[in-house]
């Protein structure tokens, strides 16, 4: 049993990939070639954004927008511990400083509450009202944004963080590296804040045959810095740099590939929604385990079926019987960003943000794709019940 099948999705395809491949083999423009529009143009619509930019990678669709918003060293950007470490890592990578809040017990997102809290206690210098950063203390630091996560393929509360954000003049990034194709308040994922950033890796939801990005946004300005930026700062013409920018351009054959991909998008959504709903309606009675929720005016794009067990030992003991059936799991995240040592110069310690360390010492994923057969789910829901 594959824990994500993406060989079933390729058969089913194959042709088409092949085709889009040869298309661009026959034409050559291997860097922005035709298809690499096109993508761009169909994901715009797809998502109700003005603008989409593509690019390298999820994480430079995140770095790019820092640089776009112009994120560097003085600056407090808000985030929450219990994510991939490309969510923070960029912010450090432009100087800038991680400040994490904890997320909440029902999404495993953000918290709206506690990131009031973080921007008071930055606002104060003060950490008894919330933990932050030591450089926090040492020197004053504004606090200039707030980056959401869809984690595990559920908006996080948008209403809530660019509330907040207006308040105190904060930028929003919506990182929706696992949640492309997800609806709040019917609205696309990656159309939350100022601009949104999703990832096409291989085992996302929306997946190429390597790395790929891409940002959107309904700001004109933004769209603009961000398309200069993706190509060395570029402006009228390839020697014509008018900022700092990077080489985040995606490959045309990876846009074909995402094209090809894309025609049954939709319909592989709603497959994903049917073998959630089973697993749903199956397990939420287990009475040691705790499934996902799903609020109102929400719908996850099931990038992970994650769920909590009763302690780190009781996880183990689930993940044992599961594999002795040859059944494979996963564990986001086992250790949330705060207590890595990439980011122990930040001062933050263990009962900081107790939610997302308990919950690391919980959670453990279990097979969610779209071909996901009954028979396997079948046996995936009857082995974690003899447990």
């Amino acid at each position: 049993m594959q824990f994500i099948d993406l060989g079933f999705q390729q058969l089913r395809i194959r042709e088409k990939i092949e085709n889009n491949i040869n298309k661009v083999l026959e034409h050559g423009k291997y860097i922005m070639g035709p298809e690499v529009k096109i993508l761009e143009e169909k994901l715009a619509a797809f998502v109700g954004t003005k603008h989409a930019i593509s690019c390298s990678s999820g994480t430079d669709a995140l770095f790019m927008a820092l640089m776009a918003l112009n994120a560097g060293p003085g600056d407090a950007i808000i985030t929450t511990p219990f994510t991939f470490i490309a969510t923070a890592e960029v912010i450090s990578l432009l100087g800038a400083t991680p400040v994490f809040v904890d997320i909440d017990a029902t999404t495993f997102n953000i918290n709206p509450d506690e990131i009031a809290k973080a921007i008071n206690a930055i606002n104060s210098n003060d950490a008894s009202i919330y933990p932050i950063p030591d450089s926090c203390l040492k020197s004053k630091l504004t606090t200039k944004g707030i980056i959401g996560v869809d984690l595990f393929g559920l908006p996080a509360d948008y209403d809530g963080i660019n509330s907040l954000a207006k308040d105190h003049k904060m930028f929003v990034i919506e990182d929706a590296a696992q949640g492309f194709g997800a609806e709040y308040n019917g609205r696309k994922a990656s159309s939350l804040a100022d601009i949104g950033c999703t990832s096409f890796f291989p085992a996302k939801p929306l997946g190429c045959y390597g790395d790929g990005g891409m940002c959107f946004t309904d700001n004109d300005e933004l769209a603009e810095i961000t398309r200069s930026i993706r190509v060395h700062g570029k402006g009228n013409h390839k020697y014509d740099n008018i900022r700092i920018g990077m080489n985040g351009r995606i490959d045309t054959i990876q846009a074909a590939i995402l094209l090809a991909k894309f025609d049954i998008y939709a319909e592989e959504i709603e497959l994903r929604q049917q073998v959630a709903e089973r697993y749903i309606n199956e397990l939420s009675t287990h009475p040691s385990l705790v499934i996902p929720v799903i609020p109102d005016g929400y719908k996850s794009v099931w990038a992970q079926f994650s769920i909590l067990a009763e302690d780190k030992t009781h996880r183990s003991l689930v993940q044992k019987k599961l594999k002795e059936e040859d059944i494979p799991t996963a564990v986001y995240y086992p250790l949330p960003l705060h207590l890595q040592t990439a980011f122990a110069s930040l001062g933050y310690k263990e009962g900081d943000f107790p939610v997302s360390e308990d919950f690391s010492r919980r959670i453990f994923s279990i097979p969610m794709h779209p071909y996901l057969t009954e028979e396997d789910q079948d046996n995936i829901i009857k082995t974690i019940w003899k447990e």
